[in-house]
């Protein structure tokens, strides 16, 4: 069991991992060993609150597929266990953070004094406008 909160834990069950080849240094070991780690969590299929899985998914954003599966890839590091403890930390941050209820936005409306500064504001900018067109002679 991995504990995110006091109340919510995701179990080892309910990852997928993919070990896949990783690019960048590491001479011929680069080509020869699968470091790299692709975590899968199935979001819908999870134990989560559904308010935290609806949250996830938009904080997920194009790391979620269409069919709800969270892919998280880590390829730092050029050991295995290692990007396996990062991909997963990052799982945790990332639920964590959808636990979180956003605050609730209080509807405010200006005041009529920053209205009318507003308004005087306008109406200096358009008269300086103004004076800079060119001066027509009428006849």
């Amino acid at each position: 069991m991995i504990k995110v909160t006091e109340k919510i834990s995701i179990d080892e069950s309910e990852l997928t991992e993919e070990f896949i080849r990783a690019g960048g240094p590491g001479g011929q070991h680069v080509n020869k060993v699968s470091t790299a780690v692709q975590l899968r969590f199935d979001i819908p299929a999870s134990k989560l609150p559904e308010d935290v899985k609806e949250r996830l998914k938009k904080l997920g954003g194009t790391r979620v597929s269409s069919s709800g599966v969270l892919v998280i890839s880590s390829r730092s590091s050029r050991s295995r266990e290692a990007n396996r403890e990062t991909a997963k930390e990052r799982l945790v941050a990332l639920v964590r953070k959808a636990t979180e209820r956003p605050k609730a936005r209080m509807k405010t409306r200006p005041s009529r004094a920053k209205r009318a500064k507003r308004m005087d504001e306008k109406t200096e900018r358009a008269t300086l406008k103004k004076s800079r067109r060119r001066v027509r002679e009428e006849d």
